[in-house]
């Protein structure tokens, strides 16, 4: 059985995409079968990870207008090991298209039911705003993997995401949970990064992920090249912390 778990954070620019492109391929490494669903209109984990969007001859898009199946619209990342199923402009347009019809929120957990057993990961890169794609993914997710950096107004996002996912938890989705925090672009050189790091270890227990991601110049070149860091650059520090918390997750999976 597929675990379902969203990369989700209400603030931009959290490294979101990162870690869900270098997750799936971390997991790829260590022989995971591993699909990420794009439900960013941006498209930003498709063409990280080396699959072209203007190019897609179906999408995520479609999948939500249950137009075609997830096996139509889905691709193989060949460098980076896993399949994608693919966003692109067309997907902004998805949430008016969906705002009359009947159980909207559900569109994605009804399409990937059927693709079960294909999988042992399906990685949601959300988007950063509360709207009805994240909605979908969550409502198909069995938790959430939540990136953020070791910052102050970090803190006050991450109180809204909890409620947020507490509020899904309640109405929509009882399986619904955090999986864990995981900590990004850390800089153990900044004294208040490491204030906030032992602030989320006190208030969230083991919900922190031990493995930590470092700032990392290589991870930030990747995208450019079509590639996962994990792929792009599997020596670099930033790479080798992915592969790490592939491995913390699959442990932490296995456990429960």
């Amino acid at each position: 059985m597929a675990k379902i778990f969203c990369i989700a954070n209400q603030k931009g620019g959290v490294g979101k995409t990162t870690t869900a492109v270098n997750l799936a391929a971390g997991l790829a490494r260590i022989g995971q079968r591993v699909l990420v669903v794009d439900l960013d209109p941006q498209g930003n984990a498709t063409m990280g990870s080396g699959v072209d969007k203007r190019t897609l001859e179906h999408s995520v898009y479609e999948v939500l207008l249950e137009t075609v199946t997830v096996a139509d619209a889905c691709v193989k990342a060949d460098k980076a090991g896993y399949d994608v199923l693919g966003a692109n402009r067309e997907l902004s347009g998805a949430e008016v298209e969906l705002v009359g019809v009947e159980r909207r929120q559900d569109r994605l957990r009804a399409a990937l039911a059927a693709y079960d057993q294909d999988y042992d990961f399906v990685l949601v890169d959300c988007p950063p705003s509360l709207s009805l794609l994240t909605l979908n993914g969550m409502c198909a997710a069995h938790g959430v993997v939540v990136p953020m950096q070791c910052e102050y107004f970090a803190l006050e996002g991450l109180t809204d995401l909890v409620n947020t996912i507490k509020q899904i938890h309640a109405s929509l989705n009882p399986r619904l949970q955090i999986i864990g925090l995981l900590r990004v672009m850390y800089d153990p050189r900044m004294t208040l990064q490491q204030q906030v790091s032992e602030q989320l270890k006190q208030h969230f227990g083991d919900k922190v992920f031990d493995t930590v991601i470092p700032r990392n110049v290589r991870l930030a070149e990747a995208p450019s090249y079509g590639l996962p860091g994990v792929v792009f650059d599997p020596s670099a520090k930033g790479a080798q912390a992915y592969v790490e918390f592939a491995e913390e997750l699959v442990k932490r999976c296995a456990k429960r």
